[in-house]
């Protein structure tokens, strides 16, 4: 089997599977997978600023709130559920935007203090204005959507309709990388003097990237909000976003099945690993610890590894020739 013939046959196999796993497993089994598309759509837009754009962001659950709180809002006063994703991805965006201006002055940790100042200030909001937020009591009771006389309201289907929106974020990741803006996020990763001399507009790719990359999870908040039907502060503190940077390293920054295949050692790992009792998350640590020595690159590292060494020499030649060829 060629290469071509896996990257047009594994997409095609992961959503089949997607599509049949849940059928005859119980709600939490169902809500764990929902969680994991859900994660998965807000670590493609960490990815993006990160992993492609090479901007450190320690903000990305911070969307995730803005996001949440702004579709339970429009939603429990009785709009419905698009509104509310497309306001939260909207406002997301503008944020997004703004907060991208700092990037143009500082860069590495000192743009991840300003990020991680940011996430800060958007929790601290989130808890002492209760008059809008709740406070810690959060806000409760959010519906969940219905399109054209089908509901969602059972966890199978909002399972596959979450399904829908990830594959939809999915192709709008996949045409973003590939395109034009996806090579000049490349080219300000590698080398922004570079790039600028090449005639890339370093200052409008940095905004953009942090734009787009906070619109997506704000995108994956207005998932959660109809999700859990409850909301509150904590579910968007630091240590959200540092769970969401694990997602993005764990799976292959700068990838593109990275952050789903980060999400899944995430969020789905864990859950495996229930039958060691407390012994679980020491496990999972250890596991995680392993894979970043022996692969930095992330699980699509390794797997690259892995079929190099296994891949038919036939293959390996002609690669090596083309090479030679350039």
């Amino acid at each position: 089997m060629t290469t071509k013939m896996v990257r047009i046959l594994f997409p095609l196999a992961a959503l089949a599977l997607l599509v049949l796993i849940p059928l005859g497993q119980g709600n939490y089994i169902i809500y764990v997978m929902t969680s994991w598309l859900m994660f998965s759509i807000a670590a493609m837009g960490l990815n993006l600023t990160l992993g492609y754009a090479g901007q450190i962001s320690l903000a990305q659950a911070s969307f995730m709130g803005i996001g949440a709180y702004i579709t339970a809002l429009l939603t429990l006063a009785g709009y419905h559920w698009v509104v509310g994703w497309v306001a939260a991805m909207g406002a997301c965006f503008g944020i997004g935007l703004l907060l991208g201006y700092p990037a143009l002055r500082v860069q590495h940790h000192f743009l991840a203090f300003v990020t991680l100042a940011f996430n800060t200030l958007v929790f601290l909001v989130l808890r002492n204005e209760e008059w809008l937020t709740g406070g810690n009591h959060g806000l409760v009771g959010m519906p969940r959507p219905s399109f054209f006389g089908i509901s969602t309201g059972k966890n199978l289907e909002f399972y596959y309709f979450v399904l829908i929106l990830f594959v939809i974020s999915a192709a709008v990741f996949y045409w973003i990388v590939n395109s034009p803006w996806g090579r000049a996020f490349k080219a300000l990763r590698e080398n922004p003097v570079r790039a600028e001399s090449l005639g890339v507009d370093t200052r409008r790719i940095t905004l953009l990237a942090f734009a787009i990359g906070s619109a997506f999870g704000g995108g994956a908040g207005a998932i959660m909000s109809p999700l859990v039907q409850f909301i509150e502060p904590g579910s968007f503190a630091l240590v959200h976003s540092l769970k969401i940077l694990l997602m993005v390293v764990v799976g292959g920054a700068g990838l593109f099945y990275g952050p789903m295949l980060g999400a899944a050692v995430v969020i789905l790992l864990p859950e495996f690993l229930r039958f060691t009792e407390g012994y679980y998350l020491m496990i999972y640590a250890a596991l995680v610890i392993v894979l970043m020595v022996y692969s930095p690159t992330g699980l699509i590292g390794l797997g690259t590894k892995l079929w190099q060494q296994i891949r038919p020499q036939s293959e390996v030649r002609k690669d090596m020739s083309k090479g030679a060829q350039l």
